[in-house]
């Protein structure tokens, strides 16, 4: 789990910080290339400065039947982070009964005894944004983000399933959760790398540690779940005595108490819970193991079980994870793949639990490279850093970097990392919900020797070594996850150690609150509407035009400079030289290599990346306020000098080759790599490869001069857009803009064109299977051409594929993972680019069901495109979920810069969001079916599917379509 910490004032910041474009470098950055990154960023802001002001002020009190709750008040937008965390995981999983905590998650999403149906049907209605459930080892939450009128709808529906749930359960209800479940494991071990967590916990914990198996189970003990054995395990542990809800956002204390007392304080506290035991443990000896499966290269891990939560130690293991394989400029980053160049990847990360840990390394090999000798220099590596620990600048770079993360995480009141979820972990784990702050005051007060010598002290341990090596799979995930599995860690083994904090749900009294009216859901109170922030404008001196949005609720800014290329740009006969040239910008600029650009990005605590879409090149920059102007020096050197070293060349190239070979291994961009071309014909500037990678011979054979080439002539002034939203001013950003691209110049040549005028196949519906053998999934993909353009006002469209696809609550996924639990989840989109649309269906789906599936697919949506169209109860979800959610859709900078960035590019007025309200409200039922009847027909419809031949093509006999068989492009695995 990650720690997410707080908002910041920047009123504690506000001090002058001086721009690199005053400092210029004299240290070389091929000897020096700290020295280099630091004449380039000047003397950024403190990260002590940045710690002192993080704050999230939060009211704490208990009802009596131990309900603990928290309340932090932000009233930056009109609505409300309700989050629920249960003090209950898979490591309370007793054997036999793996995977519980997590099926039960599921189960809880089923409805409740006063609301029945799918939870997620009430929560879409009132307009719910980042809605959801998740396990994890030691704790199962549930979260939304409600409109504050719909507060008391959404408490009312947490209570029900805490308090009155199991009157809803049924046999039927489970059998299907246990399918949904099954796929879902499935899903996770059909990707490549899939099995490495059921030997990671395997080989670290021994056989009964909590911690030994994984939380999605094992099929044997989901398919022997038995309607009394989950009814028990909710008795036992659902209570609200072990229980934490935060509301964060826009509500005040005194509403807050009087709202969860109604709706919660008549719940019984349940059982309580026993602390679990989970002691670090420690392998009696080094141990080794080599696992199969169909990867680009060599793997090489190396593992050790270190301390969690409950013990202070993890946060130097933590710091010095960052330092040896975390940051851009990480010792083995800098060692193995910079210098050596044995590796493509290499990544160190402490994963921390609330009582154990995993401390993890691992290197993926370049290509023809002996892996003896990587894995040699990477234990080198390691011992160099367990000897030495890191230096001082390199503990202060990891800390700005940690720092930063946390902060721009905290601009969403609730959601996976938000303010609510940073109040309930810090109380749940260490009975203190203001953790955070105690973590980022130690993380910045850490001394190198501390984290050398606790980093010595656990990575001297015995470890154990993983390779993954490619090849076919030896042993599939169908049985892994179990409780008990026949390896053994050793050492020691037993149970005796600490527990996580459990003080919270002490039950003070028996409950005397009155039961709240549950007859009906409570109604929707007064919704405000959305207030978009105002775009303003300006042009620099170049003519570089700029688009501005105020958001102060944290001091951070965000960047984009688009420039109108994208992977269509690529020339037909050289894919994939794109996606090339903006990873090697990311290696260095003409006065700092790519040790010193990490470095200097790492100094100022920015997030400076290149990116590209089908439409669209991108360098994107989320900068600290107090630092933004030597931050956007930073990002117009990105930019603008690049150093285009062909030495790096060389390594990068390296690396994309590898990354089109995981592509051709991952069912999911098989699907997509053989699909696209299908549709749009070769001929098209979408009929390529999505992920913009290319093909291996072109990118085997991409030249400096062509990338240098590729650079001047799509990123120049004359085709860029400047976007920026964040805690400034547009006088402020002008000023600084101009000093960094101001006089920036357009090359002589004309400004390059792309050409949309390649005429679309004309499709006959078919199935191309792709063999991926061994595939406990297949991956169903399929889609047609669309008339529409991305430009067009497409609202009645997207909503007729709402009804069809495009939600949970949607008829494929109701059918195909909710009534049958074939699939973990299938859903249909219509892709918006600048030029033609698309209509794609996406299932992946157990491997036996394939052709029962592409039947249902193909049955649903005849019925929906012929005499079974949009019902009222569809149309009513649909318009009151998409009107109410508008406020929550842009909690976060983020969010406005996404929303500015499409009225700009898709040529949409600036009051295009405030005016979908109106639009969607005046919706029918006719102008839905017709527009599915005109766009979303399955007559075209090619499938491609990525699964195993062997079982599929046989069940495809029957489904009256043509099948075309192909061998998957990839020859690793074989």
């Amino acid at each position: 789990m990650k720690l997410k910490l707080a908002t910041v004032s920047l009123a504690a910041l506000a001090f002058a910080v001086g721009t690199a474009a005053q400092a210029r470098s004299t240290a070389d950055p091929a000897t020096d290339p700290a020295a280099a990154a630091a004449a380039v960023t000047g003397e950024p802001a403190p990260v002590a400065d940045l710690i002192e002001s993080v704050s999230i002020p939060y009211d704490q009190f208990q009802l009596a039947n131990g309900l603990t709750v928290l309340v932090h008040e932000d009233r930056k937008a009109p609505v409300v982070g309700v989050s629920v965390w249960y003090g209950v995981g898979s490591k309370h999983e007793p054997e036999g009964k793996t995977g519980f905590a997590h099926l039960f998650e599921h189960l809880m999403f089923n409805g409740s005894e006063n609301a029945p149906g799918d939870f997620f049907e009430p929560l879409q209605q009132v307009g719910a944004t980042d809605f959801n459930g998740t396990t994890w080892f030691d704790r199962t939450n549930y979260f939304e983000t409600v409109p504050t009128g719909a507060l008391d709808r959404a408490l009312m529906l947490e209570s029900d399933r805490m308090g009155y749930l199991l009157g809803a359960v049924t046999q039927e209800k489970l059998d299907n959760q246990i399918g949904v479940v099954q796929n879902e494991k499935r899903q996770g071990d059909n990707q490549p790398y899939g099995l490495v967590e059921y030997e990671q916990l395997e080989n670290l914990y021994p056989s009964g540690h909590p911690y030994h198996h994984s939380t999605i189970g094992s099929m044997d003990d989901l398919s022997g779940a038995t309607l009394d054995d989950v009814k028990n395990w909710f008795r036992d542990h659902y209570g609200p005595n072990n229980a934490v809800l935060v509301l964060a956002g826009d509500i005040d204390t005194a509403t807050a108490r009087e709202k969860v007392t109604k709706w919660f304080g008549a719940i019984p506290a349940g059982p309580a819970i026993e602390p679990v035991s989970a002691p670090v443990p420690t392998l009696a000896e080094p141990k080794a193991k080599t696992i199969y499966d169909r990867v680009a290269s060599p793997r090489i891990y190396r593992m050790w079980a270190v301390p969690g939560l409950d013990n202070p130690e993890y946060l130097p293991l933590s710091m010095g994870a960052t330092v040896l394989g975390g940051l851009a400029s990480s010792r083995l980053d800098n060692a193995l793949v910079r210098e050596q160049q044995l590796a493509v990847r290499v990544v160190a990360s402490a994963q921390i639990f609330a009582q154990a840990g995993q401390f993890i390394v691992y290197a993926d090999a370049r290509p023809g490279v002996d892996q003896d000798k990587l894995a040699a220099a990477l234990d080198a590596e390691i011992a160099r850093f367990v000897a030495e620990g890191p230096s001082a600048d390199e503990l202060q770079r990891a800390t700005t970097t940690y720092a930063a993360g946390q902060i721009r995480g905290l601009e969403q009141v609730g959601g996976f990392g938000g303010k609510a979820p940073t109040l309930a972990q810090g109380l749940l784990y260490s009975g203190n919900p203001a953790e955070y702050k105690k973590v980022l005051e130690s993380a910045a007060a850490m001394t190198p020797e501390r984290v050398r010598d606790v980093t010595a002290k656990w990575l001297s341990r015995p470890v154990f070594a993983l390779t993954v090596e490619p090849g076919d799979r030896k042993e599939g995930g169908e049985n892994r996850g179990g409780f008990f599995t026949g390896a053994d860690a050793g050492g020691d083994s037993g149970l005796a150690g600490p527990a996580f904090y459990s003080g919270p749900f002490a039950v003070q009294a028996p409950s005397q609150a009155a039961e709240a009216d549950r007859s009906q859901l409570p109604e929707v109170g007064e919704l405000k509407p959305l207030d978009f922030p105002d775009i303003e404008r300006a042009t620099l001196s170049n003519g570089m035009e700029v688009f501005f949005a105020r958001r102060d609720a944290v001091p951070t800014v965000s960047v984009r400079v688009d420039f109108d290329a994208g992977y269509s740009a690529d020339p037909k006969d050289r894919l994939g030289i794109q996606s090339l040239m903006l990873s090697l910008m990311d290696e260095g600029t003409t006065r700092l290599n790519s040790t010193a650009l990490a470095i200097a990005k790492e100094r100022l605590g920015a997030s400076l990346y290149a990116a590209a879409d089908a439409d669209t090149t991108s360098v994107g920059l989320n900068a600290l306020a107090p630092n933004l102007a030597p931050s956007l020096e930073l990002m117009a050197e990105y930019v603008r000098q690049p150093a285009f070293d062909a030495n790096e060349l060389e390594r990068v190239r390296a690396q994309q080759l590898t990354r089109i070979e995981n592509e051709l291994n991952n069912p999911s961009a098989i699907a997509q790599r053989a699909l696209a071309p299908i549709l749009f014909g070769e001929r098209h500037p979408y009929g390529i490869p999505p992920s913009g990678t290319g093909s291996a011979e072109v990118v085997e054979s991409v030249t400096i001069d062509e990338i240098r080439d590729f650079h001047r002539t799509w990123l120049r002034p004359d085709m860029a857009r400047v976007f920026v939203v964040g805690e400034s001013s547009l006088g402020e950003v002008t000023r600084m803009l101009e000093a960094s691209f101001g006089d920036w110049q357009a090359p002589a040549e004309p400004a390059p064109q792309k050409n949309f005028d390649a005429p679309i196949p004309q499709q006959q519906s078919r199935v191309i299977l792709v063999d991926r053998p061994n595939s406990p999934q297949s991956v169903i993909m399929a889609g047609r051409v669309l008339e529409q353009k991305g430009t067009d006002d497409l609202t009645v469209l997207n909503a007729a594929n709402e009804v069809f696809g495009g939600s949970f609550l949607s008829r494929i996924n109701m059918n195909l993972r909710e009534t049958k639990g074939w699939s973990y989840g299938v859903r249909s989109l219509v892709q918006q680019p600048l030029d033609r649309s698309s209509f794609l269906i996406y299932a992946p789906v157990q491997a036996d069901r394939t052709a029962d599936s592409i039947v249902e697919l193909r049955k649903d949506l005849a019925a929906y495109t012929d005499d079974k169209g949009v019902t009222t109860e569809e149309l009513t979800r649909l318009i009151n979920g998409n009107v109410r959610e508008l406020p929550g859709r842009f909690e976060t900078s983020g969010d406005v810069l996404g929303g500015m960035v499409n009225i700009v590019t898709y040529d949409r007025p600036d009051d295009y969001y405030e005016t979908l309200a109106a639009k969607y409200s005046a919706l029918t039922a006719p102008q839905l079916d017709a527009e599915a009847r005109k766009a979303l027909l399955g007559d075209d419809l090619v499938f491609v599917i990525v699964g195993d031949a062997s079982v599929v093509e046989p069940q495809l006999e029957g489904i009256g379509l043509p099948v075309e068989v192909r061998r998957s492009e990839t020859t690793s695995g074989e």
